[in-house]
């Protein structure tokens, strides 16, 4: 018997592949061209075959590991059976003297030290080749070590890889796809029913709870050894919005439309107002044409005035527009209800008075439900750009960037404009990429020429 190293084949075009299943164990009694792993690349996975029969010595893969043509994947201890046939070829030359050893036993009481030493040489060799590379996989945690062999999900690489950056085990998932498989939709849906149970296993799984979705613990880490440090707890809305913020940047498939509208006239028209307002008290912000405008993008688009609800889309008939008010304590929304039944300076003069209650916490909770949808300006502070979360159970919400002037080609010479960055985030799973672009676009239309809001 001799130690035979098992390496990878020539796998095609694929420099590296990721090993997503082992098949087989030390221990283990293998036959030729039985399966060892199962690797996968970004188009499709394959199961790599032994090329040699025998006893499983050593294992030198993981899950998680990425392997290439000419990587030992395990060592076998070769029986004499599953070696070539020595009728057919020749026996190479140190084989007659690995058998004169037997031998020449009887002859000399040395001999069965002299018959050790050649086993013990191939077992040190192969303490040594199996102690040598100490690899560790980047990806052990993902490892599935009470997962029958052979069990691999019925999905395609991107979803198993989409399952492993969640740390979704996929024998939890149930497949809708054709013949069960497993789609990245199946996945969503997994880690949504995970979070609403707090972790425990979906209904109807046989495995044990807890297991499937996990991450790594958060890192405890002693920072006053590093310096001087001071603890302060969260505020009460930091703690309520977190979770709900985490929840929903989870659970709802986000998508961001950036776009720009030219606001040189809408800008200049509010200047105006404020000046032959400055007797009511009431100023003109932008955030009042926002609404306004958002207004009538929804009645054009109904889809984004909506909330799902399990597998049906639910269609609002009325117009409340929430708002994020920035507080010492943290982020609010409060709602303008009916903002489509309300002028520019009744807008201005609601959101004034309901941020002024949300700055001095006044502001009730009936004062923060029933929104539709959502706008969320940082125009007073800076950005260009951002991606706004979700309030669910909207479907979308409105980030405004700080306005900027820009030189815009008008077909004859560049013209110095007021552009205004508008960041659209939606739900994929109810808008699709191109109603969100066409959102956008109308609504820079109306910022553009306000006229429009009365077509």
């Amino acid at each position: 018997m001799s130690i035979v190293e098992i390496k990878v084949p020539d796998i095609g075009d694929f420099d590296q592949v990721d090993v997503i299943e082992v098949l087989v164990a030390v221990g283990d009694t293998i036959a030729a061209e039985q399966s060892l792993i199962t690797v996968e690349s970004d188009k499709a996975s394959m199961e790599i075959p032994a090329s040699q029969g025998g006893v499983v010595k050593t294992v030198k893969v993981k899950v998680g590991d990425k392997v290439a043509e000419g990587s030992v994947i395990l060592e076998v201890e070769a029986e004499g059976a599953a070696e070539p046939a020595p009728a057919s070829t020749p026996a190479p030359a140190e084989t007659p003297k690995e058998q004169a050893a037997p031998a020449e036993a009887p002859k000399s009481e040395p001999a069965p030290a002299a018959e050790a030493a050649p086993a013990a040489k191939p077992a040190a060799a192969a303490s040594m080749a199996s102690s040598a590379p100490d690899r560790t996989s980047p990806t052990a945690a993902f490892a599935e070590a009470d997962v029958p062999l052979r069990n691999l999900p019925h999905a395609s690489p991107s979803v198993r890889q989409f399952a492993r950056e969640l740390g979704v085990n996929l024998a939890q998932v149930n497949g809708t796809g054709p013949k069960n498989r497993i789609t990245a939709d199946d996945v969503r849906s997994y880690v949504k029913q995970a979070l609403s149970t707090g972790g425990a296993s979906p209904v109807g799984s046989t495995l044990p709870a807890g297991e499937g979705f996990s991450v790594l613990g958060w890192p405890k880490v002693d920072f006053a050894k590093f310096g001087e440090i001071e603890s302060k707890p969260l505020s009460r809305i930091k703690k309520i919005s977190g979770a709900n913020l985490h929840r929903n940047w989870v659970m709802i498939p986000h998508v961001t439309n950036n776009d720009v509208a030219d606001i040189t006239e809408l800008e200049a028209l509010r200047q105006q107002l404020n000046a032959e307002n400055k007797k009511s008290g009431v100023k003109v912000t932008m955030l009042a044409f926002l609404i306004k405008a958002v207004v009538a993008a929804l009645k054009k688009f109904p889809e984004f005035n909506a909330s799902l609800d399990g597998d049906n889309l639910v269609l609002k008939h009325y117009y409340h527009i929430g708002f994020a008010a920035d507080t010492p304590n943290g982020l609010v929304v409060p709602v303008i209800r009916d903002a489509d039944k309300k002028g520019v300076l009744e807008l201005a003069s609601e959101t004034a008075e309901l941020a002024g209650q949300a700055r001095e916490g006044k502001l009730s909770p009936s004062q923060m439900q029933g929104g539709c949808f959502s706008i969320s300006s940082l125009g007073g502070i800076g950005g260009t750009d951002f991606t706004p979360i979700i309030n669910a159970p909207e479907v979308a919400i409105l980030g405004v960037s700080r306005s900027a002037m820009q030189p815009v080609w008008d077909g004859k010479a560049f013209q110095p404009r007021l552009m205004l960055p508008l960041s659209l985030s939606y739900d994929h799973r109810v808008i699709d990429g191109a109603a969100a672009a066409r959102f956008n676009a109308y609504l820079a239309g109306l910022l553009a020429d306000f006229r429009r809001i009365i077509l």
